[in-house]
């Protein structure tokens, strides 16, 4: 279980009175015609139970001492059993014609998931960055800002599935650097950017660099983005590569299509994967979405389970909004290639299945 100080409660309360004091005075320059200020962000909590793995800790005594945690897939997020928290998010903003900033500040165990290689003293921030429109076409971004990678975010107000798929949890969360956004027409954009190693969001601590780029192609109907990554991540000269495709379509004025496609390596040890999010709208409130993801890990070693390991996840989630606050019941059954799982009588087996009810309130 992860330990909430009490100084970062105290530095939460801080935190949300200056929010609510900043929003006042917002409102007020609003009014007077100033320049566009904003504050969003969302909190959300859940409930998990697994129908055939563990749900509570279990623990035996016979010679040694074993413990067993209760199950959960080996992805991001939404996985503590029975009723759980997720993170409180707040985002500040400013934008004018040729500058802005974005302060992104997330509390809770979701968001420490978010910063763990982040220091204790600043582990609220996911996001932090400025930039300078030098004009229609060309900006520039310094900071820190989740990444470009993947069909999934941090956000659960912006992803439909609640819980996270393998290539989602594997990849980056976020980069620090430089980059540039070109816009060359109403469709198509570019991105190059120069950035610490993944993840290290305060600082550089190794002196290495990684690279990305981004071509993305948009209309009114869908959008697609073909997503690069290389640099040394650590003190040894293996530079980590990853290939990324992630792409959607209204298909009809009901259905929704979305696809992300993956390949990750690190001198042999990685992953590539791919998977397809079907979405129909049922009514005004309520849609039903598939995640249906393939998940395979290198022969020389992976990040997951382990080596030329394979996993299914199949994620069946309704979402179902009523005002600012979403409901979103979801039934998981992920299916491995080895047996990494313990069913209720602490047997292993290679498949769990689960269900998650979230409330996600976005403001």
């Amino acid at each position: 279980m992860k330990v909430i100080t009490s100084s970062k409660l105290v530095k939460f309360i801080i935190l949300l009175t200056v929010t609510l004091t900043t929003s006042t005075l917002i409102a007020q320059e609003e009014e007077e015609g100033t320049p566009n200020f904003t504050i969003s962000g969302s909190v959300d909590a859940y409930f998990r139970t697994n129908f055939n793995g563990l749900n509570k800790s279990e623990e035996i005594v016979g010679g040694d001492e074993v413990s067993f945690t209760p199950a959960a897939p080996a992805s991001s997020f939404a996985n503590d059993p029975g009723f759980a928290i997720g993170m409180a998010n707040v985002i500040l903003g400013y934008e004018d014609d040729k500058v802005g900033f974005l302060a992104d500040l997330v509390f809770g165990p979701r968001g420490e998931d978010v910063v763990f290689l982040s220091q204790p003293s600043t582990n609220i921030v996911n996001q932090l960055y400025a930039y300078y429109k030098v004009n229609d076409n060309l900006k520039f971004t310094l900071g820190n800002w989740n990444t470009f990678l993947g069909y999934e975010v941090i956000s659960p107000v912006a992803n439909f599935n609640y819980s996270t798929s393998y290539m989602f949890s594997y990849g980056p969360f976020s980069h620090t650097g430089l980059k540039a956004d070109f816009s060359f027409d109403n469709n198509w954009t570019g991105m190059l950017a120069v950035m610490n190693p993944t993840d290290y969001t305060e600082f550089n601590p190794i002196g290495k660099y990684s690279f990305g780029a981004q071509l993305g192609y948009a209309n009114a109907s869908g959008s697609a983005y073909l997503n690069l990554i290389y640099g040394e991540q650590s003190l040894s000269d293996d530079a980590l590569f990853q290939i990324d495709l992630t792409t959607g379509w209204d298909l009809t004025e009901t259905f929704y299509l979305g696809f992300n496609g993956t390949y990750q390596d690190t001198d042999g040890v990685g992953f590539y994967g791919a998977a397809i999010y079907p979405q129909i709208a049922l009514s005004e409130s309520f849609d039903l979405g598939l995640r249906a993801e393939y998940f395979k890990e290198l022969e020389d070693g992976g990040p997951v389970y382990g080596a030329d390991v394979r996993s299914l996840d199949f994620t069946l989630t309704g979402s179902y909004i009523i005002g600012g606050l979403i409901l979103k019941p979801e039934l998981r059954l992920d299916s491995i290639s080895e047996d990494v799982f313990l069913d209720q009588d602490l047997q292993s087996t290679d498949n769990l299945s689960s269900f998650v009810l979230a409330a996600i309130y976005a403001f």
